[in-house]
């Protein structure tokens, strides 16, 4: 493989590509989520199960259904009106929070860098992060697993982006909360670094050689 370094070996990075959930958007507190699901009898997790990892919700995260249609299988699932799905929707997210300081470090990469997301999520992605969490504009890119048919950690959904941003692998380092995204993303090429709520981004890019606007 082709390493692109500097004249004394240092590597190159020129993109910067973030996960959303857990990253970004963090649910830092659990209690509303725990909440629901101890009112409708739900072992701790199931809610987050239900919505992410059953077999509707990651059909929704590939795109095989719309995500309205899998919020309609979450009605029929608890009997719920309406009104009831919308407080459960309000009561599932109520605890998540936009990583402010995550996003002010990449607005600072900019436009020294490229930067880029890869998420599997549903296809309302695009609407989240313009509306919910406006943060669309801190980023060259954006790549959602419903779009693409793809979830991570498959390999072409890392070598989409990477052909889009017009980059090879060793030019790019790749920020997820999940090991086995992490592991995808350097099955391909790319650095990575593993996201915990410890994790200290700007020091870790920094270890690559990148500098914010903030560092200098």
């Amino acid at each position: 493989m082709v390493r692109h370094c500097d004249q004394e070996g240092t590597i190159m990075i020129k993109a910067v590509i973030f996960d959303v959930g857990g990253v970004l958007v963090r649910t830092e507190d659990h209690a509303p989520r725990r909440k629901v699901e101890e009112r409708l009898g739900l072992a701790p997790g199931e809610a987050e199960r239900l919505v992410y990892n059953s077999d509707m919700g990651r059909a929704a995260q590939r795109g095989e259904i719309t995500a309205a249609e899998l919020w309609r299988s979450v009605q029929e699932h608890f009997g719920f009106d309406a009104a009831q799905l919308q407080t459960f929707r309000a009561e599932f997210w109520g605890g998540d929070r936009l990583n402010q300081p995550l996003v002010d470090l990449i607005r600072s990469l900019r436009p020294r860098y490229q930067t880029a997301i890869i998420s599997n999520a549903m296809d309302d992605l695009n609407q989240t992060l313009a509306e919910t969490y406006p943060i669309a504009d801190a980023f060259d890119l954006i790549v959602g697993s419903a779009y693409e048919g793809i979830m991570k950690p498959d390999a072409e959904i890392f070598l989409r982006t990477l052909a889009r941003l017009g980059r090879a692998p060793d030019e790019t380092i790749f920020v997820d909360d999940f090991a086995h995204n992490v592991a995808g993303a350097q099955a391909v090429g790319m650095h990575a670094i593993h996201y915990t709520p410890q994790t200290d981004v700007a020091a870790a890019l920094a270890s690559y050689g990148i500098a914010s606007m903030e560092r200098g």
